[in-house]
Formats: C-alpha cells, sequence, structure tokens
C-alpha cells in the first residue's frame, strides 16, 4: 500500500490485539502476496498508544517478520488508524459560476469542495479523508465527476472522517521510531471496504462492521458513496474480559477459552460438554460445563448488536442498509456471533472475504499513486525520515485541499467519485 521501493506495497496495522505488517507487490497479473509478520500488541489500547516503547517493538517485530518472508526491507508503509476517538459528519458547499452557465474545471471543484470542509473543528480534531458522496449542478443531483460539464452554481455533499490529533500522530511517531516512514494514514473500515464489499452492495446501501479488539467501527455505503462512520466501544476484549471475571481465570486463559471453546449462541453447544479451565493463583484447575463459556458470550454478543442498531437508527442509516451488514475483524469470526447479529438486526448478514485483486487493482494503484505525486501536498510534520514524504495509497487518491494553519493534510478520497487528473 505505501512502499514505495520498487512494485511492493506496505501497510501497517497497530491494532489493541495484534500489530500486523503486510506485504505485497504489484505484477502485471496483480497483487502478489510476498509476506507478513504479527507481533503481540503492546503498549496499545482501543486503537490509541499508551505505551510508546512498547508500541515500537511491537512494531519492529511484525516488520522485521515481514522482511524476512519478503525478502526485502520496509522502508515506506501506509498505516491504519482507528478506535474510539474516530468520528464522521456530512457537509455541504457550493459556488456561483456566475448568471450564465459556464464549464467546470479542476479550480471550481476544488473551491466547492473548500467550502464544503468549512466547518468548525476543534483545535484537538483533524480530518483524515474527505469523502465526495455527490456533485450537485444547477440543483441536479447525482453528479459523480462533474469536470467538463456546464452549469451556473456547482455543490457538492461530503463526508469527512476526524479522529484525534494527538492519537492519531502517536501511532506515526511509534512507526517512524520502528524506523518505517510513514506515506499515510487511512481509516480501517474505509481500506477494509474496499477489499471486501461488492459493488452492488455499496449501490443498494450496507453496512461494514469492523468488529476488533478494542471497538467495532462502523461505515456505510449508499449508492457507492460513504454515507456514514461510526464507532462502538465494544470489542473482542470485552468478550475476553467478561470469560476472565465469570470463570475467575487469567486473561490470557481466558483469551484460549474465547477461541478454542467460545460460541455465542448457548443452544449450539452439546449438554454435558466440559472445559479444564485454569484458576488463578495456585488454585488448580477446574472442569466447567462448555455452556456456561456461551452463557457469558451471549449477552455481550446481543448488547454489541444493539448498541450497532441503535446506532445507525440513530443517524438514519439503518433503513439505508437494504443490502445487510458485513461483519469483518478478528471477533466476528466466534462462532455463533453471525447467527446473534440476524436475530437482533434483522438484517442479511454475511462474514466477509477478501476478494481478488487483479491487473485493474494493480492499474488503479499505479494511477492513484502517479496522481497523488502530482497532486498532493507534503506532510513534513509526520515524516521522520529525511527522504520527502512521496504520498502513495492503495484506496485513496489525494486532492490538493489543504487546512490553512495546520501540519496536516486533507485527504480527498475519490474512489468512486474521482478528481480530474492531468492528461
Amino acid at each position: 500500500m505505501a512502499n514505495q521501493q520498487g512494485s511492493f506495497l506496505t501497510a501497517i496495522d497497530v491494532g489493541s490485539a495484534k500489530t500486523v505488517a503486510l506485504m505485497v507487490e504489484m505484477t502485471d497479473g496483480g497483487l502478489r502476496y510476498r509476506g507478513h509478520g504479527v507481533a503481540e500488541s503492546r503498549g496499545s489500547r482501543k486503537g490509541v498508544i499508551v505505551e510508546l516503547d512498547k508500541a515500537v517493538a511491537s512494531i519492529q517485530k511484525a516488520v522485521e517478520s515481514a522482511e524476512d518472508i519478503a525478502g526485502a526491507p520496509v522502508e515506506h508503509a501506509l498505516i491504519g488508524v482507528g478506535g474510539a476517538h474516530v468520528r464522521g459528519v456530512n457537509s455541504h458547499g457550493g459556488i456561483s459560476l456566475g448568471t450564465r452557465p459556464r464549464e467546470i474545471g479542476r479550480d471550481e471543484i476544488k473551491q466547492a469542495v473548500d467550502r464544503a470542509r468549512a466547518i468548525p473543528l476543534p483545535a484537538d480534531r483533524e480530518i483524515l479523508h474527505l469523502l465526495p458522496q455527490e456533485f450537485i449542478l444547477d440543483e441536479q443531483a447525482g453528479v459523480h465527476d462533474p469536470l467538463g460539464m456546464m452549469a451556473a452554481r456547482l455543490e457538492v455533499r461530503v463526508h469527512m472522517v476526524t479522529a484525534a490529533t494527538s492519537a492519531t500522530q502517536n501511532v506515526i511517531t511509534a512507526v517512524n521510531k520502528a524506523g518505517v516512514h510513514v506515506d499515510d494514514t487511512v481509516f480501517e473500515p474505509l481500506a477494509a471496504a474496499d477489499s471486501v464489499l461488492r459493488n452492488d452492495e455499496r449501490e443498494m446501501g450496507v453496512c461494514l462492521a469492523d468488529i476488533g479488539a478494542g471497538s467495532t467501527e462502523l461505515i456505510v455505503f449508499q449508492q457507492g458513496a460513504v454515507a456514514y462512520t461510526g464507532v462502538i466501544p465494544i470489542g473482542g476484549d470485552h468478550f475476553t474480559s467478561d470469560l476472565s471475571v465469570g470463570l475467575c481465570t487469567p486473561l490470557a486463559e481466558a483469551e484460549k477459552i474465547k477461541k478454542i471453546y467460545g460460541n455465542a449462541i448457548v443452544t449450539l453447544i452439546p449438554e454435558g460438554n466440559e472445559v479444564e479451565v485454569p484458576s488463578v493463583g495456585d488454585r488448580p484447575s477446574r472442569l466447567l460445563p462448555q455452556r456456561l463459556v456461551a452463557e457469558i458470550l451471549e449477552p455481550r454478543a446481543r448488547e454489541l448488536f444493539e448498541m450497532m442498531r441503535d446506532n445507525l437508527r440513530q443517524s438514519g442509516m439503518f433503513d439505508v442498509c437494504l443490502a445487510g451488514i458485513v461483519l469483518t475483524g478478528g471477533a466476528s469470526r466466534l462462532p455463533g456471533i453471525f447467527d446473534v447479529a440476524e436475530s437482533v438486526l434483522r438484517r442479511s448478514v454475511r462474514l466477509s472475504w477478501p476478494r481478488a485483486h487483479g491487473q485493474d487493482a494493480v492499474d488503479a494503484i499505479r494511477t492513484r499513486i502517479r496522481n497523488s505525486s502530482r497532486h498532493g501536498q507534503l506532510w513534513p510534520a509526520r515524516a521522520c525520515s529525511p527522504r520527502p514524504a512521496r504520498r502513495s495509497l492503495g484506496h485513496k487518491i489525494e486532492s490538493a485541499v489543504s487546512r490553512k494553519g495546520s501540519v496536516s493534510r486533507v485527504q480527498l478520497t475519490s474512489a468512486h467519485y474521482p478528481l480530474p487528473t492531468d492528461s
């Protein structure tokens, strides 16, 4: 995704449970897996760095493992951003082009986007992505790319993904200290959506729920564009914590029990099954009914999807999801959670599987890299490497829109509504 050495692309995800580094190569036949590394996350909690040195060590371990498998060094990377500090907001803005219609150029599009993003934000927040939903020409909505069209007024609706500046900067600092130059950041569900959602789902209306260790992040698509983003403060770690308390066992043992014997539906576990549960301290292990594990996990699973349902209803997005809900993230692999989701949400639910990325994906990525270097703004405050920050991306295109008086860049992602590029 962001390694500029040759045709390698590298992505790093610093999660609450594990830190992952993935390396792929762009070839004529598509994206080719080259290597990955996984390390237990230390020093981070719910998407926020709490102990810098431990987080750096985890990143280094994951990167070194990926380098050993790929046989190539990782010097640049794209990093994922997530957690409860992420917020989404819709905005609308436009400009008048005169009394008579005239041709719309790149400058006019940029001015309209500037108007849409000109909303007050707290000093401690920054814009991660500026996602165009649609352009409106003389009250004609639904325009994807207005370049070259005629109008007297140009308006745009956008969705802005914002994050806490300190939280994002701390993740970047940790990756920099691990010896990797950060080319760019991406909201994790947005990257996941490009990998697992189908085009017909995006058009009809779908919600992708990324159930991680520390939180569950939501992203809703309607008519091919991002309509909503949000975060629910419940993730896989909460399931583990419930088991630890309910079974009176250490957290590490509770995690193992969850992965091996866990189920979110009590009735799916045969009666009479027993599980050996280690005790705290020097006390001997105990044999407990496996159904007890499910009796602890099922209420938490129902709470998660009830909160998801309420969150989508309050935002007006629940009825938009005609194509249902797609579950991704490590905690979505808990047996039975699929059934709980369908029972609570009353929507069609499926588990995500990555789609194949062939030559079309490679060509799109190369085009985006070329466009970003042509139109992008540097972000010197986010680079500790003496090399210039060459901005590559696997899931977004940078615009020349930037916040004045700030060291951060505004990312105008246009995977579905591309900005015009130089010929």
